[in-house]
């Protein structure tokens, strides 16, 4: 049985930044945790944090014209039952979609929202997850 995630909680948080050597040495050495490369097919490699065993976030390295004028920041992701359905919902309650839902392949699909009131996050419907030996 596929285990998942419940409906609206936040699930992830990213740090997006220009200099992900940097932000890597800072949060080693103020909070001890370490990293995991893993490797993106379009552009530089995305790092998985961990706080010991658990698996806590990740590093996004902004790089591209697209986020120039984008200030370095951490952003959340929020677990939705079916994001395609909901950024409807999100649109008629005053809100908009400044990404179109997109598939990340092992994760979810994922949108950009921002609430009726500018506020931004992802919206994601994560990927079932398997328990061990299954």
């Amino acid at each position: 049985m596929a285990k998942t995630t419940p409906h609206g909680v936040f699930i992830w948080n990213e740090l997006n930044t220009r200099d992900m050597e940097a932000a890597k040495a800072f949060y080693a050495a103020t909070l001890g945790w370490t990293f995991t490369a893993m490797p993106m097919a379009d552009g530089p490699d995305y790092a998985l944090i961990h706080s010991g065993e658990a698996e806590v976030g990740g590093i996004f390295v902004l790089d591209g014209p697209e986020f120039e004028g984008v200030p370095e920041h951490w952003f959340a992701y929020i677990a939705v039952d079916d994001v395609d359905k909901r950024i409807k919902g999100a649109v008629a309650a005053g809100g908009a979609v400044l990404r179109a839902p997109f598939d990340v392949p092992e994760v979810g699909r994922i949108a950009i929202v921002r609430d009726s009131q500018g506020a931004v996050a992802g919206w994601m419907t994560p990927t079932p997850c398997l328990p061990s030996g299954a």
